[in-house]
């Protein structure tokens, strides 16, 4: 299977914004359609796709993770990052901000969990026939960030099937982070060379992650070199390991 993950920044930024964080504000333009065309040319079985817009201003009121999906005949998983119950879901632009998923297989089953602590809150967990993936967005905040992956550990503990666990995980001190977390959770990092995936005109923090179970064996880790937003993707191939049987 292969596996992309981006974080394409509402599709708003192809090149370095002018000023911090204007390009947030920009309309998508023809950048969407150039984004559709790289997954479509890389192919994957599966992406997960950080900052969607749910139909803003910035789109035109249309709905990305739609448009995309009917673009490339993907199925598609969506929603808020902001929880119901906090005063930014409610707010303009804010409420329309989300993850996705986009599937060439049917979904087996979609579940959307909320941590209880930072703005960015969501937690989408999917469920394909040989593999269970989970896509973040984690906190800016240091503290925050920490609280959300043990919470992140006590979602995924418990499950007994190949797992992954990807996202922009904002790891602002480098990928020495997230070394409890992996060694709780006996997770691997597909990027062993911990490559750079930010800014994408000139790369030097690790943000970005792709984390799998030991029965996963990645045959294949690239970052493309394409700057269709202000995050590098990154893409694995990979085959899941049967289970070794218990001897009786």
């Amino acid at each position: 299977m292969r596996f992309l993950l981006y974080n394409i920044r509402y599709a708003t930024a192809k090149k370095r914004p002018v000023f911090p964080w204007s390009g947030y504000l920009s309309q998508t333009g023809p950048h969407l359609g150039q984004i559709v065309e790289f997954i479509r040319d890389i192919d994957p079985d599966v992406a997960g796709l950080v900052e969607v817009d749910a139909g803003s201003f910035r789109t035109k009121e249309s709905h990305q993770a739609e448009t995309m999906a009917a673009a490339l005949g993907h199925y598609h998983s969506f929603n808020s990052k902001y929880c119901e119950s906090t005063r930014v879901s409610n707010l303009p632009v804010l409420k329309k901000q989300g993850n996705a998923f986009l599937a060439k297989d049917s979904i087996v089953k979609e579940q959307f969990h909320y941590f209880t602590k930072g703005m960015k809150r969501l937690v989408i967990e999917l469920e394909l026939e040989h593999v269970t993936i989970f896509l973040v967005h984690l906190a800016l905040g240091y503290k925050t960030r920490h609280r959300q992956l043990a919470q992140l550990y006590s979602l995924i503990r418990d499950i007994d099937r190949p797992l992954i666990v990807a996202g922009d995980f904002n790891a602002l001190w480098g990928e020495d982070e997230i070394d409890l977390f992996l060694g709780a959770t006996k997770l691997l990092d597909a990027n062993t060379q911990s490559i750079p995936t930010f800014p994408s005109w000139k790369p030097t923090r690790h943000l970005d992650f792709i984390l799998h179970s030991p029965e996963i064996e990645v045959n294949k880790f690239w970052i493309p070199e394409v700057q269709l937003s202000d995050h590098l993707p990154l893409v694995i191939d990979f085959d899941v390991k049967p289970k070794a049987s218990v001897s009786t």
